[in-house]
């Protein structure tokens, strides 16, 4: 009994041995697929590391034409505005003139004189004419 008990614990021994192989061939290809995908992942990591420095010297650029337009958007404001005010103070002048030149063109019509008022209705255009006259003055002051 003693002998087929040995025999018996080798065979136990044997067949765990065979488990323990397989295991270790199972344990083997799984290594090796995570090494593959270690070599994958430090590839695509060196990858996202050149696209960072790319993105980073292009961010760089931007901001750097953002300054730049930025300045120049600034200039062209600043003189959007001054030529807008120039714009208005053109504008109020013109409506004076305009003003004016409408009350010489009232003052210069001739109207249909009535028998009696003929000479008050001609002193008043000739008055009127000289009051527009008189209106028209340059910005600096001097008469037009």
């Amino acid at each position: 009994m003693s002998h087929s008990f040995g025999i018996a614990i080798e065979s136990l021994v044997a067949i765990l041995l065979m488990l323990t192989i397989g295991y270790c061939m199972l344990l083997n290809a799984r290594l090796k697929r995570l090494k593959a995908d270690e070599h994958s992942l430090k590839a695509t990591i060196a990858e996202l590391i050149t696209a960072t420095e790319i993105a980073e010297r292009a961010i760089g650029g931007l901001k750097h034409t953002v300054r730049d337009v930025n300045e120049n958007l600034g200039n062209q404001l600043t003189s959007a505005n001054q030529m807008s005010l120039q714009l208005k103070k053109q504008l109020v002048e013109a409506d004076n003139v305009i003003r004016r030149l409408s009350k010489i063109a009232i003052a210069a019509r001739p109207s249909e004189p009535e028998p009696e008022t003929t000479s008050v209705s001609a002193a008043k255009a000739v008055a009127a004419a000289a009051q527009a006259f008189s209106d028209r003055r340059r910005s600096d002051g001097i008469a037009a």
